[in-house]
């Protein structure tokens, strides 16, 4: 949705994950559902209403270091490396509607994809309590877990703001004994808002957007994740209506250690921050504007985490738009020389 709203003088949220275990890691297959870099310039920024096609192509690459294992359905592995390419399928719908005086959303995204991952050694598998085997791969194409999204965006003047709330329902697509698991089955919550400011005269963009999940155990392993937070931003300059470039970033902290009997290395908690580059370009096929951006983001300063780089690419466009109510015409974007 960031790339729509970018599209209309207008992303919003949510997805899929892995996760890690052993002497240190946090988070089931080492990381949230809420997966970071989704969201970024004009976050804040609701569209008008109608109805919305967005499709994001997530690419990302990365290592566990400093001795951490890694826990993905029951299996625990160490010198662990990530692949994961995936893919959401995001329909959006702005409705008419106002609710506390702001406009009323609905979105639901459906990830699908490969997490390739590549084991140096296996130290536990279910049903066994010993090093199992040796260097092992696993990559398994699957639909994720889905989320199912609702929100509310407000606007005045050149500040727009937006409160989120995702709910996470398991896909079944989960399986124990597997490495490479797209789902993260395990149900959750997570509430988001965002914030922009945007000078329409200037072509400046800032936003932020800070969010907290709540995990419930994942039934299969017997392993519930802590309570995690997670905060976005983006700065993006105008370079003419269709064009832009800018600086984006992520911060993840888990607040509480994971639990229940499916942990079997302790409350370990997870920690990372990114920073990158971003553009965006807005072309129109025939009457339809379509809206594409690029996101990249190097991580750093990780504690029991994957660390490596994440790509977003993202394509997105009206299906349909209500008729605009009689009034003044919209600001455009206009980049000033």
């Amino acid at each position: 949705m960031t790339r729509i709203r970018q599209m209309l003088s207008t992303t919003f949220f949510c997805v899929a994950g892995l996760h890690a275990g052993s002497a240190a890691r946090a988070a089931e297959s080492a990381q949230g559902v809420y997966l970071l870099g989704f969201r970024g310039p004009l976050a804040g920024v609701a569209p008008p209403p109608g109805f919305y096609f967005e499709n994001d192509a997530y690419f990302y690459q990365g290592s566990l270091k400093g001795g951490r294992a890694f826990q993905s359905g029951g299996v625990v592995a160490s010198q662990v490396k990530l692949e994961t390419y995936l893919g959401v399928a995001n329909p959006i719908w702005i409705t008419p509607a106002e609710l506390f005086g702001g406009s009323l959303g609905f979105q639901l995204l459906i990830p699908y994809g490969t997490p390739a991952v590549n084991a140096g050694a296996v130290l536990f598998s279910p049903g066994l309590d010993r090093v199992v085997a040796g260097r092992e791969s696993d990559a398994v194409f699957n639909i994720g877990d889905i989320y199912a999204s609702s929100f509310v965006g407000w606007h005045s003047g050149n500040l727009h703001w937006n409160v989120t709330l995702t709910g996470v329902i398991p896909s079944r697509s989960y399986e124990t004994g597997q490495l490479s698991n797209i789902s993260l089955n395990r149900p959750a919550l997570d509430l988001s808002g965002a914030l922009t400011y945007l000078d329409p005269v200037l072509g400046y963009e800032l936003s932020v957007i800070p969010g907290i999940t709540f995990n419930w155990i994942n039934p299969a392993t017997r392993y519930r994740t802590g309570t995690e937070f997670h905060l976005e931003w983006s700065v993006s300059k105008y370079l003419t209506k269709e064009l832009t470039v800018g600086f984006v970033g992520y911060f993840y902290d888990q607040l509480t250690g994971d639990s229940a009997p499916g942990d079997r290395v302790g409350p370990f908690k997870g920690r990372v921050t990114a920073l990158g580059g971003s553009a965006g370009y807005t072309f129109k096929l025939g009457k339809i504007p379509v809206a594409t951006s690029v996101r990249v983001l190097r991580e750093f300063d990780t504690r029991n985490r994957f660390e490596g780089t994440a790509t977003w690419l993202t394509i997105a466009a009206p299906l349909w738009v209500a008729p605009a109510k009689a009034g003044p015409e919209p600001k455009v974007i206009v980049a000033k020389n």
